[in-house]
């Protein structure tokens, strides 16, 4: 509307357009330009173009989100499968029924002119002498017995002069025959002619005639009438039956696929429940299918994937306790990659062991002494896995922790020291004086290659390190009084700026050939630890 390609009015009239679902309302839309203000009467068609395909794109998102808006209705699955089933049925014998009645009628109608053809010829075959002979008294006998069989309308006997000579009707003896008229439907089986016509009270009549033959001589002709609304009495009967049937078929079909249906749908609706109660972490939630079919089978093997997910969650709580959520991710992720092999790699190592433990616990009962130790380990794990380090092991009253795999961080050293920080000044709070534990940490670090993987046996394994570094890292620790934290040299560029720290005596480690830096960092309590703290520097 700024750039004058639509109108107020317009864009009212586009709304309108899309609301009655207009395949593309924009094509109906006046969109022609207003008088061009300064600064407008430059404008060139692709200016226009890409202003018209704004619009269209603004009127198809607003009908999309209408179409999001109406949300399709549920239909259970039993009843899907029920009126699958019904409408299946149902066309069938609608189907059956037309195909049997049409036949049956057909069937009816043959019948019909078989059952005039027999009387046809017991006529023909008895009128023959008494029509020689002239004897209407024994032709009229003969034929009055035909007005005894149902359907029958009439039978009369003419002779060569067309002189009716019998008659069901005594009124029509000795008349002369006139021809039918507005005959229909004519055929011809041998000598039987047969047609269709109409009475003057609209019966419609049925009429079959054969030549009274003596000799190879005519004689006359018989004729015998039957009713066609006799035969559609008989058909309507028969299809009022067959109707009947079809519908109780139907019914019965109907209860049969509404239990068949709620049967199917049953244990179905039974999974469904059961997936979202092992979506919601309910585990232990089982499907109860007492079926000798896929559906039972398919309960099974949903109890068996609970127990697996079950025995994974708790391993995966389990495992989580001693490595941060990355770790636990990656592993998960990709169980079989290389972070399960040996591999050498840089990081850092920290070994946190509590002075005097052997003492403490000789003069202590067993509860308390693994309570406060528990106490120790629980401060520990929560630290070190919040700077993205990796429990390896508890050693009687020690950590190692390491940092730098199976995830590897460029600033893993770092990510040590602000732990060990970390840890030394939730140890010295005023709120855990009472485990004097807490108060006899001493904490060694150092940093260099390890060798990273699972080690062990088919039986047992376990992912931890190895190397010089460990080494050294467990060297520094022995050396750490209470509450005190020594560093190899290693760590000594990562200082800056964190901590303070006193050089001591270069060392000798076992193993190693020069001789190794060490430092004692100071006033612990007081180090500046920075919030973001596990953040490359």
């Amino acid at each position: 509307m700024d750039e004058m390609i639509i109108t107020k009015n317009g864009l009212q009239e586009a709304m309108q357009a899309q609301k009655k679902n207009i395949p593309d309302p924009t094509k109906i839309l006046p969109l022609k330009r207003a008088e061009a203000k300064e600064g407008c009467a430059g404008r060139n068609s692709a200016g226009r173009v890409e202003a018209l395909n704004r619009i269209r794109g603004l009127v198809r998102k607003i009908r999309g989100s209408y179409g999001e808006g109406l949300a399709s209705p549920r239909i259970p699955i039993w009843l899907q499968l029920s009126i699958t089933t019904m409408f299946v049925l149902a066309v069938s014998m609608v189907i059956f029924g037309y195909v049997i009645m049409e036949r049956q009628k057909e069937k009816l109608y043959d019948n019909t002119v078989k059952m005039g053809m027999v009387s046809l010829n017991y006529f023909s075959n008895n009128a023959k002498i008494p029509l020689l002979n002239d004897d209407v008294l024994e032709l009229n006998t003969l034929i009055n017995n035909a007005a005894s069989v149902d359907g029958h309308f009439y039978a009369f006997i003419v002779d060569n002069d067309n002189v009716i000579k019998a008659h069901t009707n005594h009124e029509r003896i000795d008349k002369t025959f006139e021809p039918f008229e507005d005959v229909t439907n004519t055929s011809k089986k041998g000598a039987v002619s047969y047609f269709h016509y109409s009475l003057p009270g609209k019966a419609e009549v049925l009429n079959l005639s054969t030549p009274i033959m003596f000799k190879e001589k005519k004689l006359g002709e018989v004729h015998v009438g039957l009713s066609i609304d006799f035969v559609r009495e008989l058909f309507i009967n028969e299809r009022a039956f067959l109707a009947a049937s079809i519908l109780m078929i139907i019914v019965f079909g109907m209860i049969v696929a509404v239990i068949c249906g709620r049967r199917f749908s049953k244990p179905i609706s039974s999974l469904v429940e059961a997936t979202s109660e092992i979506a919601r972490g309910n585990y232990d939630h089982k499907v109860d299918l007492h079926r000798n079919d896929e559906l039972g089978t398919l309960g099974e093997a949903f109890n068996r994937m609970g127990d697996e997910l079950y025995r994974q969650a708790i391993m995966k709580e389990t495992f989580g306790k001693y490595v941060g959520s990355e770790v636990l991710d990656m592993i998960m992720s990709n169980p079989g990659k290389g972070w399960l092999k040996g591999r050498k790699n840089k990081a850092s190592v920290l070994f946190a062991d509590i002075r005097g433990f052997t003492a403490y616990a000789e003069t202590r009962e067993p509860e308390e002494v693994v309570e406060k130790l528990n106490e120790f380990f629980e401060i520990a794990t929560e630290i070190i896995l919040k700077h993205g380090g990796y429990v390896d092991k508890f050693m009687g009253d020690s950590v190692l922790a390491v940092f730098g795999v199976p995830v590897y961080h460029k600033e893993h050293a770092r990510r040590c020291l602000l732990a060990a920080l970390d840890m030394q000044q939730e140890f010295a709070k005023t709120d855990r004086q009472d485990n004097i534990l807490l108060r006899s940490i001493g904490i060694g670090i150092a940093s260099g290659v390890v060798v990273a993987g699972n080690i062990g046996s088919q039986v047992k394994t376990e992912y931890t390190v190895i190397g010089d570094c460990v080494n050294v890292a467990s060297y520094l620790n022995s050396l750490a009084g209470p509450r005190e934290i020594i560093v190899g040299n290693g760590m000594s560029r990562h200082f800056g700026g964190l901590v303070e720290v006193e050089a001591l005596e270069p060392r000798k480690v076992k193993g190693k050939e020069e001789l190794v830096e060490i430092y004692r960092v100071l006033d612990v309590q007081t180090a500046a630890i920075p919030e973001e703290g596990c953040q490359p520097s």
